[in-house]
This record gives C-alpha cells, structure tokens and sequence, in this order.
C-alpha cells in the first residue's frame, strides 16, 4: 500500500501561485468590463452634449433669420430665383440663406464621422431634415447643377428611407 505524502514546497508554491493568477486574470476581467461600460458611457455623455449643442444652433438668431428669409418663397422655383439673383447681386440675404443647408451638410458630416448615433439624429431632425431638404433641393439643382450639398442629399435619402420604414413597422 502506497502512502500519499505531503505536498513539497515547489508544489506548494506552484499552486498558491496558479490561485494568485486566476484571481489576476478575473480582476482583469472585471476592469476591462467596468472600462468599456466608462468609455460607452463616456460617448454617450460627450454624443448627447454635443447634440444638444449642435440643436440648440437651430433656435440661434442666426438660424431664426436664415428660416424667416427662406419662409418668404412659397415655393422652391421662388426660393431658386431669389437665391440666384442674390448670389449675383453678392447680397447679403445669399449668405443669410446659405446658412440652412450649411448647417445640414455639416450635421450630415458629423453623423458621417460617427459623431452622432442616427437613431437619436432620426428621432430629433429626421422629418424636419427631410422636409428642408424637400425645400432646398429645387433651388439648389437649379442654382448649383445638383453638385452642392452632397452630404445633406445623402443623409436626407437615407431619412427618408428609414422613416418610411419605421411607418410601415407601425
């Protein structure tokens, strides 16, 4: 009959060593998913901040004025040609109105860069991007040949496109 003896010291140092390991490598765990929650939250915080920065733009004096000049054509035939006699008039109502689909294409770049999410941006400008772009479009085509404002064409396409779809679902 064989008899068990003790465990020697390498032995014991061995497996005090694999428990102090594993205790490592869960701890490691645990921080790296604390981590990633800090760093989701930490895009969710600086996305919604610079959300709210970006649409409080929108009620600016600056934006108030570019709509006001806008709301003067009842249509978009009348928005291009007034757009266009101003433009060669260098009048300072063509930058006045520029400022709108500026503002666009600039919204549309940053949702490009993944700066916003665009299920937020859909929920907060989707029908109204899409209507100023219904607005714009027009007199854009026929002031700049449908080369201007790539990006707010874009992004009011894909609106478009994905509130037509939220309709149906409903």
């Amino acid at each position: 009959m064989l008899l068990a003896s003790a465990p020697n010291w390498a032995e014991q140092v061995t497996a005090v060593s694999t428990a102090v390991l594993a205790l490592g490598v869960v701890g490691a765990v645990a921080a790296a998913i604390v981590g990633a929650q800090q760093v989701r939250e930490t895009r969710r915080s600086r996305e919604a901040h610079m959300a709210a920065e970006f649409f409080r733009r929108w009620n600016d004096d600056a934006m108030v004025e570019a709509r006001q000049l806008s709301a003067r054509y009842a249509t978009s035939a009348e928005l291009a040609a007034a757009l266009q006699d101003y433009l060669d008039t260098n009048a300072r109502e063509a930058f006045v109105l520029h400022r709108e689909p500026d503002y666009f294409e600039q919204l549309a770049a940053l949702e490009q860069a993944g700066a916003f999410d665009r299920v937020m941006l859909t929920a907060l400008v989707g029908e109204t991007l899409v209507a100023r772009w219904d607005l714009w479009q027009p007199a854009l085509d026929a002031v700049y040949g449908g080369a201007a404002y790539p990006l707010f064409r874009d992004l009011a396409t894909r609106m478009r496109g994905q509130l037509v779809s939220e309709y149906a679902a409903d």
